[in-house]
């Protein structure tokens, strides 16, 4: 049976949580809407339309910045629990040290886990909204490129023409089995085009080998044939990095379709290896918290504590960014790289919490 004490414990643990986790939204949201006032200054749009963009894509920011607010969340319920003497009361009624931060880890955890299954879902739906809205109004609204289970497909407009792209298979700088379908703007077509291998490097492609077409006229053989385009093999990369913006289901699907098409699946390895260890990470940083503010003298003031508190979770977050970025270069392998950093920082917790008690 839970005691009355640790529904105490729990209670204020999640009720400061809530107040950190609002006060981080509200400043997101108030970063964020001069980007989309900015993005939107030379366009006529309804002047709640940028507003309405920002609360989009605001929870998909939170998201990431969640080890921020445990960590600073558990700050000040430490920071509260010593204001009132409360510690001490604590340890009157035999409650360690040790037994209050298991407490607050495993409610940690348990609030991750609603993060993942609820939260995560619910901001990455947001966020494929509020790129779709956006995208209505970018200068890249005329490009698109998907996977799907038949390779990869293009839209791309050049000048006067419309050109339908689809390859099953990326190797490199390299499509492979491509066809372009070139039409006009009302979508008459002009010509077609079959390679075996096609050099997409530069925006200019190089039709290795393959056939080409004019309207209603027959077959003729290519080689080194010069095709523009508005994309390359960086651009076709970066078009699919926002993996954010995707549910754990889309993530699944996506990965089948880029194995398929024979495309790296490194980055969604990683990020589903980010979205695995996140409740872990969580509660790592609300027990780090934990053993600094009960290393911490108690006569040091607040700004200290939020400063320290702050410089620690950069330290971490950046830990953990760097060697996530190995792992993309595939310097680490994908899994050692999001729980190399993790199994770190719970060995220095571990030490940490040797002599805890005597705090």
């Amino acid at each position: 049976m839970i005691k009355v004490y640790q529904i105490y414990l729990i209670k204020s643990f999640w009720k400061i949580l809530l107040s950190v986790f609002l006060i981080f939204f509200s400043l997101i949201i108030i970063l964020n809407i001069f980007e989309e006032v900015s993005f939107f200054k030379d366009i006529e749009i309804n002047p709640f339309y940028p507003f309405f963009l920002t609360i989009l894509t605001t929870p998909s920011i939170v998201y990431e910045t969640f080890p921020f607010i445990f960590f600073i969340s558990t700050q000040f319920l430490f920071i509260k629990l010593i204001d009132k003497e409360e510690l001490d009361i604590f340890k009157k009624i035999s409650l360690s040290n040790r037994k209050l931060i298991l407490i607050l880890s495993i409610s940690s955890f348990i609030i991750s886990i609603l993060l993942i299954t609820l939260f995560y879902n619910l901001s990455s739906n947001l966020k494929f909204i509020y790129l779709e809205m956006k995208n209505k109004y970018s200068g890249d609204n005329k490009y698109l490129a998907i996977v799907t289970e038949n390779g990869l497909w293009i839209k791309d407009e050049i000048g006067e023409n419309i050109n339908i792209i689809n390859a099953s298979q990326i190797d490199g700088n390299f499509l492979n089995d491509v066809t372009i379908n070139q039409f006009s703007k009302d979508f008459n077509i002009s010509s077609n085009i079959v390679a075996n291998k096609v050099n997409i490097q530069n925006k200019k492609w190089i039709i290795i080998e393959g056939s080409f077409a004019k309207e209603n006229q027959g077959m003729r053989e290519i080689k080194n044939y010069e095709f523009e385009s508005n994309f390359d093999a960086k651009k076709i990369n970066n078009l699919f990095s926002d993996l954010s913006s995707l549910n754990i289901l889309e993530l699944n699907k996506l990965k089948r379709d880029y194995n398929s098409l024979g495309y790296s699946v490194t980055n969604i390895d990683i990020h589903m290896q980010k979205l695995i260890s996140y409740p872990i990470y969580l509660t790592i940083m609300t027990v780090f918290a934990s053993i600094v503010m009960l290393n911490v003298k108690r006569n040091k003031s607040k700004i200290f504590h939020i400063v320290l508190g702050t410089l620690f979770s950069v330290l971490v977050y950046y830990i953990n960014y760097f060697s996530s970025l190995l792992g993309q270069n595939e310097r680490l392998p994908e899994i050692l790289s999001i729980w190399l950093p993790l199994i770190i920082i719970s060995l220095i917790c571990s030490f940490g919490l040797v002599r805890i008690n005597e705090k």
